[in-house]
C-alpha cells in the first residue's frame, strides 16, 4: 500500500492500465471508484468495468455510485480523508463538493495534449482531424470541462495508418507510465503547474452512432480518417443495398475519380469506390451478423456492377 493515500476514479480500459501501474509501482489506492456494473456485449449480459474486475482481482475495494452529487456520497469520500484522487475516463462529473476533498486536489489522466480536444472523445478528434501528435496530460481538475492546470504532458507521433483502437492501446500505457513518475512530486507540491490557454482550445463531443456513417461526398483522405477514428467503435459504416456495412480498413487509391460513392472497379485487391475527391479501396468490411472480411471476399458475396454506395 502506498504512503500516499490514494483514491482512484475510473471505468474502461483505459483507466484499468493506470491503475494497474499504480499497484505495480507500489502506488496501491485504498479505494476505487467506477461505474455501476451495465449490460455490455451481443448478450446484453451486466458486465462489471474492466477497472472493477482489476481492483477485485488485487483485492482494492470497490465503490460504484450512480452520481457523486448525492451528500451521502460526498460525506463518505470526505471521511476516507485521501490525499489525492486520480481520475481516468471516470465517466461521472466531479462536483465541487468531491473536488474540494483531497489535500493534494483531483489529478486527471487525460488523453490529448490539452489545451486541444478537451471532452469525451480526444483520441478519435485527434485522428479525424489529421493531427499529427497526441499525447497524455495530468491535469488538476477543477469544474471547467478539462479546464485545470497542466502539470506535466508527453506527446507522442500518430502512425500514418494508425487506428484510434491503436492509439489508445499506447496511451494507456503512456498514460500509466506518466502518472507513476509524477505522482509523488504532484502530491509533495514540488511540481508546479502550468494554466491552459483557453484561446487554443478544442472540444471532442461525445461520439455518436451517427458520426460514423460514411459521407462518400467528402474528400478520400478525410473519409480514411473516419475509418481510423472510429476503429474499434462504432465502426464507420456506409449502406449497400439494404445492408449497413462497416468498413474497418482502407487505403487511397491514387489517380481514381467518379461520382461520390460510385463502385469504379473490383478486383483481388479490393473495392474501389469513389469519394468527393479521389477515391478509395475498401480492404476489410463487415456486413451485419457476420465476421469480418476482405474487399475482395465482399464483392463475391455482392453485385457491385454499376454499384452506387449510399
Amino acid at each position: 500500500m502506498s504512503t500516499i493515500k490514494i483514491l482512484f476514479a475510473g471505468t474502461p480500459e483505459f483507466a484499468r492500465v493506470s491503475l494497474q501501474a499504480l499497484v505495480e509501482s507500489g502506488n496501491t489506492p485504498y479505494k476505487v471508484l467506477t461505474q455501476p456494473d451495465r449490460r455490455a456485449g451481443r448478450g446484453k449480459r451486466v458486465t462489471a468495468s474492466p477497472v472493477k474486475q482489476y481492483a477485485e482481482s488485487v483485492h482494492i475495494e470497490v465503490m460504484q455510485p450512480v452520481t457523486l452529487k448525492d451528500p451521502e456520497v460526498v460525506a463518505e469520500l470526505t471521511a476516507l480523508k485521501p490525499d489525492v484522487i486520480v481520475v481516468a475516463a471516470y465517466g461521472l462529473l466531479l462536483p465541487q463538493a468531491v473536488l474540494d476533498i483531497p489535500a493534494a486536489g483531483c489529478l486527471n489522466v487525460h488523453a490529448s495534449l490539452l489545451p486541444r480536444w478537451r471532452g469525451a472523445a480526444p483520441i478519435q478528434q485527434a485522428i479525424l482531424q489529421g493531427d499529427q501528435q497526441s499525447g497524455i496530460c495530468l491535469m488538476g481538475m477543477e469544474a471547467g470541462l478539462d479546464t485545470g492546470p497542466v502539470y506535466a504532458e508527453r506527446a507522442t507521433e500518430i502512425g500514418i495508418n494508425e487506428t484510434a483502437g491503436e492509439l489508445h492501446d499506447r496511451l494507456a500505457a503512456l498514460g500509466g507510465d506518466l502518472l507513476v513518475e509524477k505522482l509523488q512530486l504532484i502530491v509533495a507540491g514540488n511540481l508546479s503547474a502550468e494554466r491552459q490557454d483557453d484561446a487554443l482550445a478544442r472540444y471532442a463531443a461525445k461520439i455518436k452512432k451517427t458520426d460514423a456513417c460514411i459521407d462518400w461526398s467528402n474528400d478520400a483522405e478525410m473519409i480514411l480518417r473516419q475509418i481510423r477514428a472510429y476503429n474499434p467503435t462504432p465502426g464507420a459504416f456506409f449502406q449497400s443495398q439494404d445492408e449497413v456495412i462497416k468498413c474497418w480498413q482502407a487505403e487511397l487509391l491514387v489517380g481514381a475519380n467518379g461520382d461520390p460513392g460510385n463502385v469504379l472497379g473490383v478486383d483481388k485487391f479490393g473495392i474501389d469506390v469513389a469519394c468527393g475527391v479521389g477515391a478509395i479501396r475498401l480492404l476489410q468490411l463487415q456486413r451485419p451478423g457476420r465476421n469480418r472480411i476482405t474487399g475482395a471476399e465482399f464483392s463475391a458475396q455482392s453485385t457491385l456492377t454499376d454499384a452506387r454506395f449510399g
